[in-house]
């Protein structure tokens, strides 16, 4: 890297590989030179972490592909006026080159103007359509299977239009599949239980006490009372005052269509922290949990150590 500058605001000018149509998508060889023709520089704004950028900077009878580099695990990238395309390069140094990473996209409320693809090798795959900000758009993906290609759509009047998403780098492991990382709608089995209690950004004993459904999101917001704090990355769970029973309160996200319900019974609640939201994993009664970790813990097979009492 040479300086903020040229780490943050990379190469305009560059040609622009066509838009992928149904089939395969562009030649390798075409993005390739997309990356390699330069022309002047543009005008944006970065910590290394995040970018803001403008499309006005591009001419309007050109259409150019222009390169941002960041170098965090997490970051929002806004580029207003959307015209031509961006490249966007992650090359975090939070994590070790061999560590296996997972990326996640979410669209900023009110993103317009452009698709972003994931791109490898000049093979272009569409993650969010331009307009299309329904439920559930927050894809993940294997970080070693290519960067982002963000292309704008045509449009009449870009004057209000203004593409914008986070993004964040996980070590949690991916599938080979685009997937989000909402846990699934089923019971967890023994072996990911275990897991999930050693690699959870939270694990927490207690009981439902309330859930409240966002049909507009697809989602579902389980209001938790918490009896035994086992781990937490991020306060989400904050103490009760002692005339509501003490212990401690918060909430978690899962998908509306898992269908849960208030119910009688502690439960194990694990989970992990994704865009600054806690989403619920594995949550096995705690009495069944008790049970497996105590078949584990007799067969030396438990991954960690954790109170069961």
């Amino acid at each position: 890297m040479r300086g903020a500058a040229r780490a943050a605001g990379g190469r305009t000018g560059q040609l622009w590989p066509r838009p992928p149509a149904p089939g395969p998508g562009p030649p390798p060889l075409l993005l390739l030179l997309a990356v390699l023709l330069g022309g002047a520089g543009a005008q944006y704004s970065s910590d290394l972490c995040s970018w803001k950028g403008s499309g006005l900077t591009h001419e309007a009878h050109r259409k150019e592909v222009e390169q941002v580099y960041l170098r965090c695990s997490a970051g929002t990238v806004e580029w207003m006026y959307p015209t031509g395309a961006l490249i966007v390069n992650l090359r975090p140094n939070t994590f070790s080159p061999s560590r296996h990473l997972t990326l996640c996209i979410k669209p900023l409320r009110g993103s317009s103007g452009a698709n972003i693809y994931l791109e490898k090798t000049g093979e272009l795959k569409l993650l969010v359509r331009d307009g299309d900000l329904g439920p559930g758009q927050a894809p993940c993906f294997s970080f070693e299977q290519g960067g982002l290609f963000v292309e704008a759509t045509p449009q009449q009047d870009i004057s209000r239009r203004t593409t914008g998403f986070q993004y964040e780098l996980t070590s949690r492991h991916a599938g080979p599949d685009l997937h989000t990382l909402s846990a699934p709608c089923r019971p967890c089995s023994h072996t990911e239980v275990l897991l999930a209690v050693c690699t959870s950004d939270f694990v927490v004993r207690g009981s439902i006490q309330d859930v409240t459904h966002e049909p507009e999101q697809q989602e579902s917001a389980i209001h938790l009372n918490v009896s035994r704090l086992y781990r937490q990355k991020s306060r989400v769970f904050r103490p009760a005052p002692e005339d509501e029973g003490g212990g401690w309160r918060g909430r978690v996200s899962t998908l509306l269509e898992c269908g849960v319900r208030p119910g009688r019974g502690e439960f194990l609640f694990t989970g992990h922290m994704h865009f600054g939201e806690a989403w619920l994993g594995c949550a096995p009664r705690f009495k069944d949990f008790q049970r497996m970790y105590r078949d584990a813990e007799e067969r030396g097979l438990n991954p960690c150590e954790i109170g069961t009492e």
